[in-house]
C-alpha cells in the first residue's frame, strides 16, 4: 500500500501528507492512527501528539516553529496557528566524522571537458562579453546583434513564426475570433545550427545595472563577481566594454582577476569608450577583437578529466513542501558522493539556514569556519531586523502555499542539499571555491542572485531543485532542474530535467535517485545532454548588491 503520511524524523511532533487529506480521515503511520480534525493538502502538516500553546512544533529534529494556540492531534498547521521560531547557536565542538557513501560505481568515471591553464576543467566553453557599467548595455545589445546569429548562435523562431502566421491571418481579413481560434502553433521550426566556431558553445552577454552610483563596496563586489565569471572554468575569454569614469574600474577587475587566477592568461579584451572615442571606433574594435578572441577559443576540445573536477552549486527555488523530503536530500545524496569523490559543492542562500545553523556550524572542519560562519549569518539576520524584515519573512506565497509556513521548516529542507559531509571552507560573497568538499557561501535566498553568485564562486554545474517549478537558469554553466514531485515534472516538462516525485510515490530511494543524479551530471558535463535551461536560452544574470535581499 502506498505510504499516504510520513514523519521526516523521529523526534518530530509534526506528520507531513504526502497526498490529499479529508477532516475525519483516519491515517496510519508505523501502527499509530490519526484522526483528522481538519482537511490537509498534500505537503502539509498536521500535529502528530498534543501540542500547547507557546510549545515547540519539531521537524526535521529541530525547533521549527511555536504553536500560537492549543494543536491537538489531527490539526493541520497553517500561519495562523502557528509562527516562525529558531533554535540559538553557539560555536561548539566539532563534529566532523562522516561516514563516506559507496562510490564504487563511479571511481573510475571520467567527464570530457575543457582543461585551461589554472588546472580547473570547465563543463562547457564560452566567451563573455562584459560591461564594467550599465553605460554599455546598450552597445552590448549592438554586439549581440551584430555577433550571434551570424556565428550560428541564433535562437529557435517558432513564435516568431506562430506571430507571421497571425499577421497573414489578419491582412487576408480575418477578425478577432478567428485570430483566437486559429492554430498557429509551430513545433519544430528553428534555425539551422551551423556554428562557424563549433567548440564555442555561445558568446555570452552579462548586462546588468551596476558599476556606478551605489556605494564604493558595491562597486567592489560587482567587480569580484565579475571576475569569477572571467575566471571560471567554463569561460574561454572575455570582451571588456568600460566607459571609463564609472566606480567599477576595469584597475579593480584586473586585481580581482588577479586575486582568483595569479597566472590568468585567457585571451582578454579591454576597450574604453571615453578613451576610443566615437560608437563606431569603439564597436568595430569589439568586434575584430572578439572575432579574433573567437578563433582562438575554438582549438579548445573536449578531454577527459576526473569527477572531482566538477564543482556543484547547489540552489532550490519555487520549493513546496516536499522538497525537503524528496528534491533536496536527493541532491544531498549526490553532494556527498560529488565530496567522496574528492570534488567541491557550494550550499549557499544563507537566510534559508536558519534553524540549521548549529549543524553546519559544528561540521565545520576548524573553529575560525565556525566563527565566520556565525558571524556572517548574525550579521545578515541583523542587516534583514534593521529594515524590518526579518528571515521569518524569507517564505514567499508560493512557499506557504504549499506547505512551508515557516521559515525555520523551509530551511531545515533546503539545508538537505548540501548532504552530510564535513564544511571544509565558509566562504563570503562573491569569494572563489578553492578547496574541495562541502563550501558555505553568503548569498541571498533569491534565485537568482544565489544562483549568479554561485557561479561566479566556481560552480561548473547547477543543481536547482522545485516544486512549483521555474526557468531560473545562467549564462555560462548548466542549471539542472529536478522536479521534487511528479504532478510537477508531468505539467512543466518542457523546463525540468529530472524528476524526484518518484521518492514520493515510493519507486525509489533517495539514494537511488541521488546516484541517478549525479550520472545525469556526468552527461551534462561531458557536454552529451543539453539542460531545459539551456536549450531555451535562459541566461538570468543579477549581482547583488549587499543590502538586505532574502
Amino acid at each position: 500500500m502506498k505510504q499516504i503520511i510520513l514523519k521526516v524524523h523521529p523526534d518530530d511532533n509534526v506528520l507531513v501528507a504526502l497526498t490529499d487529506l479529508k477532516k475525519g480521515e483516519v491515517v496510519t503511520y508505523q501502527d499509530e492512527q490519526y484522526t483528522l480534525l481538519d482537511n490537509v493538502k498534500a505537503k502539509h502538516k498536521f500535529a502528530a501528539t498534543i501540542i500547547p500553546q507557546n510549545s515547540e512544533i519539531i521537524m526535521y529534529g529541530v525547533l521549527v516553529g511555536k504553536a500560537q494556540v492549543d494543536l491537538q492531534p489531527g490539526n493541520v498547521l497553517t500561519t495562523s496557528n502557528i509562527k516562525h521560531a529558531a533554535s540559538d547557536f553557539v560555536t561548539g565542538e566539532r563534529q566532523t566524522n562522516w561516514e563516506k557513501p559507496d562510490v564504487s560505481k563511479f571511481q573510475n568515471r571520467t567527464f570530457m571537458g575543457f582543461h585551461r591553464s589554472d588546472g580547473s576543467v570547465g563543463t562547457a566553453n564560452y566567451w563573455l562579453v562584459v560591461p564594467m557599467v550599465f553605460c554599455e548595455n546598450r552597445n552590448l545589445e549592438v554586439l549581440q546583434e551584430a555577433l550571434v546569429t551570424p556565428l550560428g548562435y541564433g535562437r529557435k523562431q517558432k513564435y516568431r513564426n506562430q506571430a507571421q502566421k497571425l499577421i497573414d491571418l489578419y491582412k487576408a481579413g480575418n477578425g478577432v475570433d478567428a485570430l483566437l481560434q486559429a492554430d498557429v502553433f509551430v513545433e519544430t521550426i528553428a534555425e539551422k545550427n551551423d556554428r562557424l566556431f563549433p567548440n564555442v558553445d555561445g558568446i555570452k552577454f552579462l548586462t546588468h545595472d551596476g558599476g556606478c552610483g551605489g556605494t564604493r563596496f558595491d562597486a567592489e563586489a560587482l567587480c569580484g563577481l565579475l571576475a569569477g565569471y572571467i575566471t571560471h572554468p567554463n569561460v574561454a575569454g572575455a570582451t571588456v566594454l568600460s566607459l571609463g569614469c564609472q566606480n567599477a574600474q576595469v584597475t579593480i577587475l584586473e586585481a580581482e582577476i588577479k586575486k582568483r587566477t595569479p597566472n590568468f592568461d585567457k585571451p582578454l579584451i579591454v576597450l574604453e569608450q571615453q578613451k576610443v572615442g566615437t560608437e563606431a571606433d569603439l564597436l568595430s574594435l569589439a568586434i575584430k577583437q572578439t572575432f579574433a578572441g573567437l578563433v582562438e577559443a575554438n582549438q579548445n576540445e573536449r578531454q577527459p578529466a576526473p569527477l572531482s573536477k566538477i564543482c556543484i552549486g547547489l540552489e532550490c527555488g519555487g520549493s513546496d513542501g516536499f522538497s525537503g523530503i524528496s528534491a533536496n536530500p536527493a541532491i544531498g545524496y549526490t553532494s556527498d558522493l560529488l565530496v567522496a569523490l574528492g570534488g567541491s559543492v557550494i550550499l549557499a542562500e544563507f537566510p534559508e539556514l536558519c534553524g540549521v545553523e548549529q549543524n553546519l556550524s559544528d561540521r565545520c572542519l576548524s573553529v575560525d569556519q565556525a566563527e565566520r560562519f556565525s558571524s556572517l549569518m548574525r550579521t545578515y539576520s541583523a542587516r534583514a531586523l534593521a529594515v524590518g524584515s526579518g528571515f521569518d519573512m524569507n517564505p514567499s506565497p508560493g512557499n506557504i502555499k504549499d506547505g512551508l509556513i515557516t521559515d525555520a521548516i523551509k530551511s531545515a529542507g533546503a539545508a538537505k542539499k548540501g548532504g552530510t559531509s564535513p564544511v571544509t571552507a565558509v566562504l563570503d560573497y562573491p569569494e572563489k571555491v578553492t578547496k574541495p568538499g562541502l563550501n558555505l557561501l553568503c548569498t541571498p535566498g533569491n534565485d537568482v542572485e544565489s544562483t549568479t553568485a554561485e557561479v561566479a564562486s566556481g560552480a561548473n554545474v547547477v543543481l536547482f531543485t522545485t516544486g512549483l517549478g521555474t526557468p531560473t537558469g545562467n549564462p555560462i554553466a548548466p542549471v539542472v532542474k529536478i522536479a521534487s514531485n511528479t504532478t510537477l515534472f508531468t505539467r512543466m516538462r518542457d523546463i525540468i530535467d529530472i524528476n524526484t516525485g518518484t521518492i514520493i510515490d515510493g519507486e525509489e530511494t533517495i539514494e537511488q535517485a541521488g546516484e541517478r543524479i549525479l550520472d545525469y551530471v556526468i552527461g551534462v558535463a561531458s557536454g552529451e545532454i543539453e539542460v531545459s535551461a539551456v536549450r531555451h536560452g535562459q541566461d538570468d544574470f543579477i549581482p547583488w548588491k549587499r543590502g538586505v535581499s532574502l
